[in-house]
């Protein structure tokens, strides 16, 4: 029987605000980062999904590359304190970091 693990989704955006894309070495650092922390990463990164979402400022998109972890135990508090981080490094309101129950089959 398998142990719960939680599959963690990090959607980070492409470009700033200003629609410029970030340098693909922001990418692979955060990639690697992750890689070292939990031992793996997957990072779709040739098909960007589409978001798109009512803001202060109108109708608002972006495209965002997806980046997953498979953990055991959710450690709360360097994800907050993770997310805050690409937060400013992005130069984002919020990026969104969720975490979904996973079973390895």
């Amino acid at each position: 029987m398998s142990r719960p693990m939680h599959l963690v989704q990090i959607l980070l955006p492409r470009t700033d605000p200003e629609g410029r894309p970030f340098p693909p070495a922001l990418f692979a650092e955060i990639r690697e980062r992750l890689a070292a922390r939990f031992g793996g990463v997957t990072a779709h990164t040739r098909a960007p999904a589409q978001g798109l979402w009512d803001g202060d400022e109108g109708r608002e998109r972006d495209d965002i590359l997806l980046h997953e972890v498979m953990v055991e135990a959710l450690d709360r508090a360097w994800w907050a304190d993770f997310r805050r981080e690409l937060e400013t490094r992005f130069a984002q309101d919020e990026i969104v970091v969720r975490a979904l129950p996973a079973e390895r089959l």
